[in-house]
């Protein structure tokens, strides 16, 4: 059977066979105890990766991000995120439902920046009548769009004018790096905290990692025990992550490359809007047709390509996606009829 090209998202990616031989011969113990020699290595790796005292491995960015604010905010704080962030959007309401913390969303610009301004118009006086305006969240990328590092610094600023902790859901803060042409460290610096997606385009299996200052991650350990996030001899997984930031970094411009190469090709068939910035790093963002919007899916699916449906239909290349496999999705939709 032929392997799937699978478009739909970069967590789909597939542990190669090194990173297989890393995880069957991780040296593993208790890591609720502290004792897992190769979780601590990978907290202790990503930490100094970007910058950062501390470090917590957590089975999903889900989970990272919800400590985080979990470990910045008390019961009847506030965090500014944006309207379609995946905090806010994609993430079940955990801060609310599980922390009592209250949102205060904000639509974002779209090259996926906070206008400042507005950022400080709603941030609440002090007084008993309002929530407590306590933290910034920021996603970096953006639907696939790295942010300007003139912006994270004004960023910085504005947070620490209004006296607002910062967190960035960081889940491709390496995709973002690596198309500004820094590194993540340049980008962490900025935040007090920093949540990083290891089974995304770094091609874990599971996890992620929590970064920040000693006091914070301690907060964080103990909020992850409560939402059921300890984990034993998870050295297993954790060399998978270890694997991924060693290995699978700088290789993220190929993907970067082989989605500018979707794009082009896609919008060289009449009648299909593709949206590719300038700042765009590993998603391709295309409009069929409306004729041809209700098929597409199911015609690439029996040629064994993936994507999700939709009008506006999100294309993301990561490492088990070829140059091949790219050239044969354009002349697959070349092709299609409705």
């Amino acid at each position: 059977m032929m392997r799937p090209i699978d478009l739909r998202s970069d967590t789909v990616t597939r542990p190669s066979p090194e990173m297989r031989e890393a995880m069957a011969g991780a040296v593993v113990g208790d890591d609720v105890f502290g004792d897992d020699p190769t979780v601590n290595r990978l907290e202790e790796t990503a930490a100094a990766l970007l910058g950062k005292e501390a470090a917590i491995f957590a089975p999903s960015g889900t989970q990272t991000n919800l400590i985080a604010l979990l470990a910045h905010c008390q019961r009847g704080d506030e965090y500014i995120v944006g309207q379609t962030a995946h905090t806010y959007r994609y993430e079940a309401g955990g801060a609310a439902v599980l922390g009592s913390i209250q949102p205060q969303p904000l639509d974002l610009n779209p090259d996926g920046t906070f206008d400042l301004e507005r950022v400080a118009q709603v941030i609440k006086p002090d007084d008993y009548h309002f929530a407590r305006s306590r933290l910034l969240c920021v996603e970096n990328t953006h639907n696939g769009l790295a942010l300007p590092l003139d912006y994270l610094d004004q960023v910085a600023e504005s947070g620490a004018a209004h006296g607002l902790s910062l967190h960035l859901d960081g889940a491709r803060i390496f995709n973002a790096a690596v198309k500004c042409g820094v590194g993540v460290a340049d980008i962490a610096k900025h935040f007090d905290t920093v949540s990083v997606c290891l089974s995304k385009g770094l091609g874990a299996p599971v996890g992620s990692v929590l970064c920040g200052d000693q006091p914070t991650i301690a907060r964080a350990r103990r909020w992850r025990k409560m939402v059921g996030g300890g984990m034993r001899q998870a050295g297993i997984i954790a060399a998978a992550g270890l694997f991924a930031l060693e290995h699978n970094t700088a290789r993220l411009q190929t993907d970067h490359e082989h989605a500018r190469l979707l794009a082009g090709g896609l919008a060289e068939i009449d009648g299909y809007r593709v949206e590719y910035d300038e700042a765009q790093t590993n998603m391709v963002f295309v409009s069929p047709p409306a004729d041809r919007v209700s098929r597409l899916q199911a015609y690439l699916a029996e040629h064994q390509v993936l994507i999700l449906g939709g009008s506006r239909i999100r294309l993301v290349t990561h490492l088990d996606i070829s140059r091949k496999d790219i050239e044969a999705v354009i002349e697959l939709v070349k092709s299609y009829r409705a």
